[in-house]
Order: C-alpha cells, then structure tokens, then sequence
C-alpha cells in the first residue's frame, strides 16, 4: 500500500475516534474514489503516490466546484460544508503555487517555446507541453492555462 495511502486511512481512523464527522465522511469518499480508480480498467492495480494525489486533486476540485454552485444557488450552509471539505483535502496536497511562481514558470516555458519556433496563440500547446510537467500538482490547469492565454496575447 502506498504511504499516502495509509496515511489517509489512519486519519480515518483517527477522525472516526474523535467523531470528527466531516473529515471522517470526506476521507471515506476520497479512499472510495482511490479504489475505484484502482479497480477500473481491465485488471486491478495498486495506485502509486502520484496517482493517489491525482485522484485527491481531483476530488479536491469537485469541492471547489460544488461550493461556488452552491453559493450562486443560495445554499451558504451547503456551500460551506463543502468549502471545508475541500480543506480537508488540501492538507493531503503539495503547496499551490502563487500567482507569482506561476507566472515565472509560465514565462520562462512561453520564451522557450519562442526560441523553438513558436508564436502567437497558437504556441498555446507547446508551452502547455513545456508548463504541465513543472507545475503538476500544484496548480490548477484552468489557471495554468489562463497565465499561458495572457502572456501570449502579450
């Protein structure tokens, strides 16, 4: 099993000791989706670590997702048990990146894509190519791709 793995399950543990509802309820559902992932396909596999974290990010996002519709539907009370869930999930994550640090790296990847030939907004795939691999994890890929879309407008 792998170590991120584990360690979610003795948080559960541990949050169900404590009758922590929220963050027992939210860790249940990320190891469901960690287990379905790992049975889909055409045999079943162990996920490693980066995988693990994938399927975290992306239950992470669906919090997100979930709070602001809640939020436009009125539903504050709604909307916040999902804003804390997504916290929960957080901790398990690496650090966002800033604004800052995204737009260095985006920069940099938007100048090398220059020197190899590319311009305009149709460098938009090769600079996602060069920025992906640098920032996975820790940025959001809808503002990725926003910071690669302004800087190439100019």
């Amino acid at each position: 099993m792998t170590t991120l793995k584990s360690k979610l399950k003795e948080d559960l543990t541990t949050a169900m000791k404590a009758r922590d509802e929220l963050t027992s309820s939210t860790l249940r559902l990320t190891l469901t989706a960690i287990t379905k992932e790992e049975v889909s396909g055409t045999t079943a596999r162990e996920l490693s670590d980066d995988e693990v974290q994938k399927v975290i990010a992306k239950e992470a996002k669906k919090r997100r997702e979930a709070a602001e519709a809640f939020a436009q539907g009125g539903r504050t009370e709604q909307a916040e048990r999902e804003k804390a869930e997504g916290e929960v999930l957080d901790a398990y994550l690496p650090k966002q990146l800033s604004d800052d640090e995204l737009g260095a790296i985006v920069a940099s990847a938007v100048e090398e894509a220059r020197a190899a030939g590319a311009e305009g907004p149709r460098a938009m795939g090769a600079v996602m190519k060069i920025v992906n691999p640098k920032v996975a994890g820790r940025a959001d890929g809808g503002r990725v791709a926003a910071s690669v879309k302004k800087l190439l407008a100019g």
